[in-house]
């Protein structure tokens, strides 16, 4: 509770975590919020390309779907595949990033080399090239995004092992026959958690902007889903007269990827004591 008055306090991180919670709620009752969800794979030609209005708020894009249903029905495929790659990403960094931090010898050296090959890397272009390796779609997004990520949480995390290896708790705690196992789950990793939760969050973002990329490119999501990044590429050859076409996808990944840099900035402000004391 002391860290969320402290993320409410900062109007911006404020903002960034309403953003989020907005964009959860929406994608939580997206077929429920849509004006006309079966326009997620239905096509009204004879209706195509129509301006704002009152029927239509967001317009209609090339095939006569409502602009509006779509972006809402979009963004439960968004929060998915950040939640997805995230935590995926999780599962591969974390446990690499604990053991090297915690170890010595070349089997850490090698785990560490290998994870700045993959940071040297970047990632749009290696999940390109994954995405080139396997079927285009939603889900071989997912995966090359994830493939892409774990160096991130790789490198958090053995950057906070390496610092709380050398902790008095940490000794003690091997002093009086604590296993390793123990000692890295029960009281190395929670006191990484706030480094790997500032790390997930901001990754989420820029998760959603990357799969939204590879739409885009045509590696990701394929029609008729209702993605964001595949809509903007549909509407290329129809601009500029229908500007409302990409502009409103566009806006939906702005809004979200933003409200995820701010709340992630917000809570590295929270987890470094420093800053705190700054405020």
């Amino acid at each position: 509770m002391t860290a969320l008055r402290h993320l409410l306090r900062d109007p911006v991180a404020a903002l960034g975590l309403a953003l989020v919670l907005f964009a959860i709620v929406v994608a939580l009752f997206a077929p429920w919020l849509a004006p006309y969800p079966e326009d997620a794979f239905e096509s009204r030609l004879l209706q195509r390309l129509k301006p704002p209005s009152a029927e239509f708020p967001f317009g209609t894009d090339n095939l006569g779907r409502d602009i509006l249903s779509r972006v809402i029905l979009g963004t439960r495929s968004a929060v998915v595949v950040a939640v997805s790659v995230v935590l995926a990403a999780m599962l591969i960094g974390v446990p690499v990033g604990l053991w090297a931090g915690w170890r010595e010898g070349w089997v850490s050296e090698t785990l560490m080399r290998v994870t700045d090959v993959f940071l040297a890397v970047p990632q749009l272009i290696l999940a390109l090239a994954l995405g080139q390796l396997m079927a285009p779609g939603l889900t071989t997004a997912m995966v090359a995004l994830a493939l892409t990520y774990w160096p991130f949480f790789a490198r958090t995390v053995h950057a906070e092992t390496r610092r709380l290896r050398g902790a008095l708790f940490v000794d003690a705690l091997a002093g009086i026959g604590a296993s390793t196992p123990r000692i890295l789950l029960l009281h190395v990793l929670p006191n990484a958690a706030p480094a790997i939760l500032v790390r997930a969050t901001i990754g989420m973002g820029f998760t959603i902007l990357t799969a939204a990329i590879l739409g885009f490119l045509g590696v990701g999501a394929a029609p008729p889903s209702p993605d964001w990044g595949l809509a903007v590429a549909e509407a290329r050859q129809h601009l500029p007269e229908a500007w409302w076409f990409p502009t409103f996808p566009g806006l939906a990944i702005l809004l979200l990827v933003l409200g995820f840099n701010l709340l992630g900035d917000g809570l590295r402000d929270v987890a470094d004591p420093r800053l705190r004391r700054g405020r």
